[in-house]
């Protein structure tokens, strides 16, 4: 059995791991709470941008952008969005797993949003076209259409032939699941909903075609902002779940160690009376 100074400085260490782990979840709660704010702020322009597309697109009738147009598909090329830290239980390996089964049996190659995501896919061999981070725990717009702008050029080069999504969406504080959706090509029919009941007396200048050739980067880009914010949700959200789980397993911990210190200690001051009564014994 440990010594009762062994189970002591245990007992002294994984008291000290709580306190960091109960300081962790505070801090990811309140970073939850903003994360939270920001991502409901961002739904009514992501709504009016695919409105105003899907009344473009029926006023145009056939979509000549580039971005919607369908090719032979050659290469692949799959944005995931993880982390840039640990400590947040298996949100980053989950992720990351659906991005690895879009591309299994295919020709492609990864976008990593977050330095999780990049050590992943360098550890297993993948080709990683761009890496990016230092976005993931607190994005903005400007940093999701640099990612957008990179995106967009590799798919107009031709360095990518379809490119997918991948991200972590939210379902309640303690849920949430990876999701893949298609980026490119665009699929018009998914702005049909939109089309019902659009304005017909709507005049675009220049033209519609220009019009959608301004708002579809813009879309691409909400689209990618959308799923960096939804994330970053799931990542405090899955820190703060983690943290207070450890904390609860410290506190444990703690009590069992306790135990076995009183155990020692009873242990250790019944053999020192018996020592006593047997030396004394001895003496008569």
């Amino acid at each position: 059995m440990a010594s009762l100074l062994d189970i002591k400085r245990r007992i002294k260490s994984v008291n000290s791991t709580m306190q960091v782990t109960k300081a962790m979840n505070l801090v990811a709660s309140s970073k939850l709470t903003k994360a939270k704010e920001s991502f409901n702020k961002i739904k009514p322009f992501f709504e009016s941008t695919k409105t105003v597309i899907g009344r473009v697109i029926e006023h145009t009738g056939v979509v000549t952008n580039p971005f919607m147009t369908k090719r032979e598909v050659k290469k692949t090329a799959v944005i995931v969005i993880t982390g840039d830290r640990g400590l947040c239980g298996g949100y980053n390996s989950a992720v990351c797993k659906s991005g690895m089964a879009v591309l299994e049996n295919k020709n492609g190659a990864v976008v990593t949003v977050g330095s999780k995501g990049r050590d992943y896919f360098k550890h297993r061999e993948k080709e990683i076209l761009k890496s990016y981070r230092d976005m993931s725990e607190k994005p903005s717009y400007v940093d999701a259409s640099i990612v957008g702008k990179d995106i967009e050029k590799m798919y107009l080069d031709g360095e990518a032939d379809e490119v997918y999504l991948a991200y972590t969406h939210f379902i309640s504080t303690i849920s949430s699941e990876p999701k893949v959706i298609k980026l490119l090509p665009l699929n018009p029919e998914d702005f049909n909903s939109e089309k019902k009941g659009a304005g017909t007396l709507t005049i675009y200048e220049p033209s519609e075609e220009e019009v959608l050739d301004y708002i579809v980067p813009r879309y691409i880009n909400t689209v990618i902002y959308g799923a960096m914010m939804e994330s970053s949700v799931c990542e405090q959200s899955a820190r703060m779940t983690a943290m207070d789980s450890a904390s609860d397993n410290a506190a444990d911990m703690i009590d069992t160690l306790n135990l076995h210190y009183n155990r020692a200690r009873q242990g250790a001051i019944t053999q020192e009376i018996t020592e006593i009564v047997s030396g004394s014994n001895a003496l008569e």
